[in-house]
């Protein structure tokens, strides 16, 4: 949920906050890749009984995003960061790196994500334009 709350701060023009100190990274995967994923994994009968992993290519930081984002939007919005335990109940622990590993389904089906993550924002902010 980074990407749409870090959009619609953007869009007002507010503060851009991130939890933490913004090096932890993602990779993000539009939901039409996705869906064309899960279709496609559906009607293949030789996936059927295994599990793969679906997801986006180029790993970000948080800190890159809200910049992107800032930049996409033509934004005035200030990134601030909070520290995690302003934000979070004592012991929660936020995973520094979530890369999927797509080569499996890459394999298997031939599938590879269409959307860049230039992409994923423009649809996002245009959606939340509407």
């Amino acid at each position: 949920m980074v990407l749409p709350r870090f959009v619609q701060s953007a869009l007002k023009n507010e503060p851009i906050t991130i939890y933490g100190d913004g090096t932890q990274s993602r990779v993000f995967c539009h939901v039409a890749d996705a869906v064309r994923a899960i279709l496609t994994i559906a009607k293949t009968d030789s996936t059927i009984g295994e599990v793969y992993n679906i997801g986006g290519v180029g790993e970000t930081s948080i800190k890159q995003l809200a910049e992107k984002i800032i930049e996409s939007t033509k934004s005035t919005s200030a990134i601030t960061y909070t520290p995690y335990d302003q934000a979070y109940t004592a012991g929660y622990e936020d995973m520094q790196r979530r890369v999927p590993d797509i080569t499996k389904i890459k394999n298997a089906i031939g599938w590879s994500p269409e959307n860049t993550l230039d992409s994923i924002i423009s649809d996002v902010a245009s959606e939340m334009k509407k």
